[in-house]
């Protein structure tokens, strides 16, 4: 075998594949070759003598199996048939059609998919609601769904998080909701069915009631290595520690720095605690980092050093150094996009292409008036893992509603917030519009509208009604998004958006930040027309649409969340403000702090060569000082450049052309 491990690793790398026998923590730093130590040690196992069958290796995408089984196969030089490769789910659905009937199936059972699992639970849903609970809020079913599986996830009481969630909600809705969950797990194994969820619970629940099915796995991993550790659940958790117990050779690789999915069920526990959960476990570091330079690397460190819960590490760069991370200070959001847009093109003419740029958000309602700056200025992007701020379901709500306030007779806004209410189908909310188009104006057609239906559609129909008509009060205000957001929200809105999105939050926060945005606005003839015309719709005539058909030579907008194992050559950071980074969340919560400096940290070391921070001094919302970000005030100033941007003079601020 031409194998040359220690020519073609670092020390810390070859360290790791030669002595990783035993329990062995493995502490990966942002670009440290992670995925190259991983595939090198399963190489160098098989290229020892051992026999593929006895491996394990486990990764949380089907995209990392393929890639790392397919790196192992070009070191060796053929393909190592019989490794157990792939995520938690796919090699648990391995064991479960062996031994599916010690746990309660066939082994023919079926794997329902999300939507079939969602069409399932939501049937089940239908059967519950409307006779054991009659709560008009109670949470619709996509978002119990989504609950009940975080519970399961977590190992936790579905009746208690139900209570921390919605605390609006009666017993009786708490018990409702434990009873669907009940019913659903039922009708799953009546149809001889498991969801994802399941393929994780039962494979655990195998190892649990099978002492035979349990050793024998055991004594078949002599090897046992999982990627991205810090992401683990308790369930993944334990199903690892079960199936080491006998020959104790497991290779957990992570970085407790980046571990950021708490909301996702993944436990940080998990990697803080495997060296008291394995006795005499070796914990090796991979501090040799790739892709930043010097200087983004030095900010990361001491921002991550401020974490209590964590193992230390100091990520070291390879490259040379370069500049410091640039700490840009704007007047506010609108000066914040108009830099970044300005910066972008002045890359764009020294050589960069759009692709090399990723713009990076906490949340996405701080991309807004970027979005609308890259849109006038023809630069291509595109939205990673997400959706451009304006087609967002509830963003198209509150537009509906301000076209109707423009134009009472814009039929597809009277559908579009008609089909928002109780008991308002598509047939009910056309019948609505033929009867409402026939008046002259907004005003008569609120005043004599005769209101038909059954009681649900007599309900709704008041609701809407009075929104408009509260609305007309204030249309003539420059202040009319912000103003009639206000009376949409408090007359259910707000509601329903608790009971239909998990991130209801959020969304009002984008709510009150269209508002703030539309108060630049003289009126709402001309805040609507800003948006309609705007490529955010992907109108088919804009040029901007063009230039995105014709490659992917486009700039990068995404959550940090979404940039996760990624990285660009140039990256921007904006709304380093408290509150939104670090999220509001930690002033509920404060022990949610350090996730939040962890979610920082990845989104420092996503950028190879330049990192832009942003900090927009005055709140779009209320005129008041920003605070800057913790997570900036508590580094030494001599880790960063400041520059000063705050425009005090005209609105028409100049762009800066490039080739």
């Amino acid at each position: 075998m031409g194998l040359d491990f220690q020519k073609e690793l670092n020390k810390e790398q070859y360290e790791i594949v030669k002595k990783g026998d035993g329990p062995v923590l493995v502490l990966a730093g942002a670009g440290s070759g992670k995925t190259r130590t991983l595939t090198y040690r399963v190489a160098y196992l098989i290229n020892k003598g051992v026999n593929p069958e006895n491996i394990l290796l486990v990764t949380f995408t089907n995209k990392a199996s393929k890639e790392m089984l397919s790196r192992i196969e070009d070191l060796l030089g053929y393909y190592p048939k019989g490794v157990w490769g792939g995520t938690f789910h796919h090699i648990g659905n391995r064991f479960l059609r062996r031994y599916a009937e010690i746990v309660g199936y066939e082994k023919n059972f079926s794997i329902l998919d999300r939507e079939d699992s969602l069409v399932l639970f939501k049937e089940v849903y239908e059967e519950f609601i409307g006779k054991e609970s009659q709560n008009r809020y109670f949470p619709k079913s996509k978002i119990l769904y989504n609950l009940i599986s975080y519970a399961r996830n977590r190992q936790e009481n579905i009746f208690d998080l139900m209570k921390r969630k919605f605390d609006y909600l009666s017993d009786r809705d708490f018990e409702t909701a434990q009873k669907i969950a009940d019913r659903y797990k039922e009708k799953k194994i009546m149809a001889n069915a498991m969801d994802f969820d399941d393929l994780l619970i039962n494979w655990l629940n195998l190892l649990k009631k099978s002492e035979i099915v349990k050793n024998k796995l055991r004594e078949k991993f002599q090897y046992i290595l999982v990627d991205e550790y810090q992401d683990t659940n308790k369930i993944q958790n334990e199903i690892i520690n079960l199936l080491a117990k006998k020959h104790k050779n497991i290779l957990a690789v992570g970085d407790d720095s980046q571990s950021i999915y708490s909301f996702r069920a993944a436990r940080i526990a998990n990697i803080l605690d495997f060296p008291k959960n394995f006795f005499n476990a070796k914990v090796y570091k991979l501090e040799t980092n790739y892709r930043s330079t010097p200087e983004i690397l030095d900010l990361a460190n001491e921002s991550i050093k401020n974490n209590q819960n964590k193992f230390p590490k100091k990520l070291k760069s390879v490259k040379e150094s370069l500049k410091k991370p640039l700490l840009v200070i704007t007047k506010n959001n609108k000066e914040q996009a108009f830099e970044v847009v300005r910066k972008i093109k002045e890359l764009k003419g020294s050589g960069f292409d759009f692709q090399d740029i990723a713009v990076l958000v906490r949340s996405v309602f701080q991309g807004l008036e970027l979005e609308l700056a890259l849109n006038r200025e023809n630069i291509p992007y595109t939205m990673r893992g997400g959706i451009r701020f304006f087609e967002q379901k509830h963003i198209k709500d509150i537009l509906a509603y301000l076209k109707i306030l423009a134009n009472f007779k814009d039929e597809l806004a009277w559908l579009r917030v008609l089909n928002i209410y109780e008991g308002i189908g598509p047939k009910t909310a056309q019948k609505i519009f033929q009867e409402i188009k026939k008046f002259q104006n907004l005003e008569t057609a609120i005043k004599e509208f005769e209101i038909f239906g059954n009681e649900k559609i007599k309900k709704s129909l008041n609701i809407v009604l009075k929104i408009l008509k509260e609305m007309l009060l204030v249309k003539k205000k420059k202040e009319v998004v912000k103003k009639s957001i206000e009376i949409i929200l408090k007359n259910g809105y707000r509601e329903y958006l608790m009971s239909g999105f998990d991130n209801y939050k959020d969304r009002i926060d984008d709510l009150n930040e269209m508002s703030a945005f539309a108060y630049d606005y003289d009126n709402l003839d001309d805040f609507l027309s800003e948006i309609i015309l705007s490529d955010t719709f992907k109108n088919k005539n804009d040029n901007s649409v063009i230039l995105e058909k014709k490659d992917n030579d486009k700039v990068v907008i995404s959550t940090i969340h979404q940039a996760k194992g990624l990285e660009w050559s140039q990256v921007f950071l904006l709304g380093l403000v408290d509150g939104q980074f670090p999220h509001r969340k930690v002033w509920e919560n404060p022990q949610e702090i350090e996730e939040e400096r962890r979610l920082f940290y990845v989104a420092v070391t996503r950028a190879k060569d330049s990192l832009y921070l942003f900090y927009p001094m005055i709140n779009n919302q209320n005129e008041s000082i920003n605070e800057l970000s913790s997570f900036i005030k508590e580094l030494d100033e001599s880790l960063f450049d400041k520059q000063d941007k705050v425009y005090l003079g005209s609105d028409d601020l100049p762009i800066i052309e490039y080739e």
